[in-house]
Formats: C-alpha cells, structure tokens, sequence
C-alpha cells in the first residue's frame, strides 16, 4: 500500500491516517466539513488535497448512518483499489450497499475495536489501534486483493485481525459495547441531581461504571440507530434480571424469615452470575481473566512518584501485569494498585515497605 484515502476525519479517520502517514503510506484527507480535515492535516495525518488518481485503499470513517451511501460514491467513482469502512456496525451498510446493487468484490467490511471517550482530529492518535482487535468481514464475494489490502491496513495501524460474519459481529458488539454504554449512562444519570455529599463518596467503583458514560451523546445516536435490534433485546434480558433482583432486595427487608432466605439466595445468584461472567473477560495477552493480588500503595500527587514505584518493584525482581490509580477525594494523594501473580504479592509488598512505601493493602481477587 502506497496510497489511501481517508473519508471523515474525526476520531478514528485520523488516527488511521496518522498510522499510515507514520508507515511511509501518502493519505489524503475528505471531509465535508473542511476545517477538520485542515485540522487532521496540519496534526501530520496527511494532506487535505485531492488524489490526482486511483489510490490504493479508501477508508470510509463517517458515522454509520452516512457510510453506505458515502460507499456508494466512491466506488461508484472507481476512486481506489479497494473500499473499506470502519463503523461500529457491519451488517447495516453490507445490506443497504446490497440493495442499492453495487459490486461488493472491492469492499470489505471492518471495525477496530478501539476508541476514546473524546471525539474529533485533535483526540486522535498514530498508536490508538496498536494491540487491539480489528474485525473484518468479508463475503464471499470480496477479492482476495481487497482483503489482503485491508489485512495491509491493519498489520500497518499494528491491531490484531479478527475475522467474523457481519451479523454476528453487530451482536457480539451489542454485547460488549453498546450495551454497556446505555447502563454506563443510566448509572452516571443517577449522579445529575444527586446530593454533593453523596457525589464526594465516589469511589474507584462508581467511577469504572461510569467511565464510558462521558463519551459524545451524538456519536452514540448515530451508532444505536444502525444496531438497536440486537441491544433491545439484551436490555430486554438484562430489565428482567433487574426486576428479579429488585424483588430480591425487597424480600431481604421482610420480617418473614423465608422470604428473608428467598431475597438473600436471589442476590446471591445474580451476584454469582456476575463474578462468572467477568472471568471471561479476556485478561493479559488476550486469555482468560487471570487471578492476581493486587498490592494498594499510598503515594502523594507529586511528579516522579510512580516512577519510583516502577523503579523499586524492579529492583525487587517484580512484573507489574497491571496497574491502577484511585485518586482519594479532596486529598493530594491516591492508592497506586499494583496486580501481580499472586506467589510476587508479600515480596512485593516487603521490598516496597522496605524503601519507604505506605503498603495499605493486599488483595486476592
């Protein structure tokens, strides 16, 4: 690949094109609105002028309600070697470029799995894909040229190529990122007209379910809209689990000491069903959750601290597998969480006291 051209440069558009621009790749930026595509080329993701011919790959980063019909102009003018988008649904576009009777052979579907809660050129970067998941899905009638191009694309952005149906792909997203987004906000929403002193008890909890829930409203319209089948149906699944659960908590206040028994025995088994689908989050290098102890440690909000944390756990001969902050409330400090196998946790925890550290905690999880 020697040429692409890049069709919406907000988020994703541009850091694809960053990617390429990096990798030696000539990328020329579209965009109805041209300030942004100004905007991605002067952050170095290319130029903003036209093609003076065929390129080698069109990639097509508009909101998904926009992308075959986007598709559908640029292949119709013949514009590159091969056609892909990257929206967050795939079974959509395939159908309606379909109906509108284009040759498909140059068109491959894909979506990296990747993102920011901020939108736009200026939150792009050239390392937003590296190690993630990449699906593509072709058909039966996608060129082998076409998809070797794409594969081309995503061995250049560094993401890992997934290949699945396309209809499977938008309830396998539904499942993990849709969903999630809409119960991220309906938590969050709780917090608009909460108390100020309940919303200073925030903890590292409140804050990982509502994390996602501060990405753009308008972007996620635009993707609810092209893939609301699949995540009404796991709403659906999920509002009776929540009116199970509600009866459950209501039984645990009951003097009756069955119903009490009934209530305790509902939040238990939800509760389990919720530990064991966790484990199945893919954990370190892509495998199965993987069991760490975590090892809390009490640092002041002041520059160098955790490279010092870094520093002595490798003077101890420690892995760090995982890390995370917990910023403490109206304090300059916070708790760095370490994750390590669990058999490093008491050496870990003796070496760091041993420089000075304030361990809080070890936890086995």
């Amino acid at each position: 690949m020697r040429t692409a051209a890049v069709y919406g440069t907000g988020l994703i558009g541009t850091s694809v094109a960053l990617a390429l621009v990096a990798r030696g790749v000539t990328v020329h930026l579209v965009d109805h609105d041209l300030k942004q595509a100004r905007i991605a080329a002067a952050l170095g993701a290319g130029t903003d002028a036209a093609p003076k011919g065929r390129v080698d790959l069109a990639v097509v980063a508009v909101p998904p309600a926009h992308v075959a019909a986007t598709l559908a102009e640029v292949m119709e003018r013949g514009a590159a070697r091969g056609y892909i988008d990257v929206a967050s649904v795939k079974g959509g576009p395939h159908h309606e470029l379909e109906a509108l009777g284009i040759d498909l052979t140059a068109y491959v579907g894909t979506h990296p799995m990747s993102g920011r809660e901020r939108s736009g050129p200026l939150a792009a970067t050239a390392d937003l894909f590296e190690g993630r998941p990449w699906v593509l899905t072709p058909t039966r009638d996608t060129d082998t040229e076409v998809l070797n191009l794409a594969l081309e694309l995503v061995a250049l952005c560094q993401a890992v190529p997934v290949v699945m149906d396309a209809d499977a792909h938008d309830r396998a997203v539904a499942l993990v990122s849709h969903m999630p987004r809409l119960v991220s906000s309906m938590v969050a929403a709780r917090l608009e007209d909460a108390e100020e002193a309940a919303v200073r008890l925030c903890g590292q909890g409140i804050r990982d379910v509502t994390r996602i829930a501060a990405s753009n409203p308008r972007m996620w319209i635009d993707i609810l809209s092209a893939n609301p089948g699949p995540v009404a149906e796991l709403l659906s699944a999920l509002a009776a689990d929540l009116d199970e659960t509600v009866g459950a908590l209501h039984a645990l206040q009951s003097a009756d000491e069955d119903k009490h028994r009934l209530g305790a025995a509902g939040i238990e088994e939800v509760l389990r069903r919720g530990s064991a689908g966790q484990v199945r989050v893919p954990g370190k290098h892509g495998s199965a959750s993987t069991t760490f102890e975590t090892v809390a440690v009490l640092i002041d909000d002041q520059p160098g601290q955790l490279a010092r944390i870094f520093v002595d756990a490798d003077r101890a001969g420690i892995n760090i597998e995982d890390v995370r902050i917990e910023h403490a409330t109206g304090q300059q400090a916070g708790l760095v969480q370490l994750m390590v196998w669990p058999k490093s946790a008491p050496l870990l925890s003796a070496s760091l006291r041993e420089r000075g550290w304030s361990i809080r905690e070890v936890v086995k999880h």
